[in-house]
């Protein structure tokens, strides 16, 4: 009687610990799975902010262009305050350079959300590895190196 209850309760130990295996063997891939898909959307945000960073480069540029243009119809104007084409010229350059001003802070708020979004996922990726390490037992998790965000004199934005 003594064996066979012995057998019994080695028997539901031995279930027990295999479900928990599954268990702890499922939660782990889930994780990897989470990560891959982190891993994936921040290799594709990395991948567009060259783009981004040329896009608001080129936009500054732009402005630049547009306001000298304006500041040059609108010195045209003062030597000629009643000449209509003058004025027309003048207001349609400052339009130009208020347009590509608008332009440029949303090509710059587009990249300073870039970085953010790949800070999330670089956040979000550092937190799966270390729920992860709970299972393969690895001190600590592989740390990401951060994007480098170079701090560059905004032309877009003027206090």
């Amino acid at each position: 009687m003594q064996k066979k209850s012995g057998l019994i309760i080695a028997g539901l130990i031995a279930f027990s610990l295999a479900a928990s295996a599954q268990k702890i063997n499922t939660d782990s891939l889930s994780l990897v799975s989470k990560i891959s898909e982190y891993q994936l959307k921040r290799a594709k945000l990395q991948n567009t902010v060259d783009k981004t960073m040329q896009d608001k480069a080129d936009a500054a540029t732009k402005v630049q262009n547009s306001a000298n243009q304006s500041s040059q119809d609108a010195n045209r104007l003062t030597n000629d305050p009643q000449n209509k084409g003058l004025a027309r010229k003048a207001d349609q350059s400052a339009g130009d350079a208020r347009r590509d001003s608008k332009k440029a802070r949303a090509a710059n708020d587009k990249l300073h959300d870039l970085y953010k979004e790949i800070a999330k996922l670089d956040d979000k990726i550092l937190g799966e590895q270390r729920k992860l390490s709970v299972f393969t037992g690895v001190a600590a998790p592989v740390e990401i190196k951060p994007v480098d965000t170079p701090v560059l004199p905004d032309s877009t934005r003027h206090s």
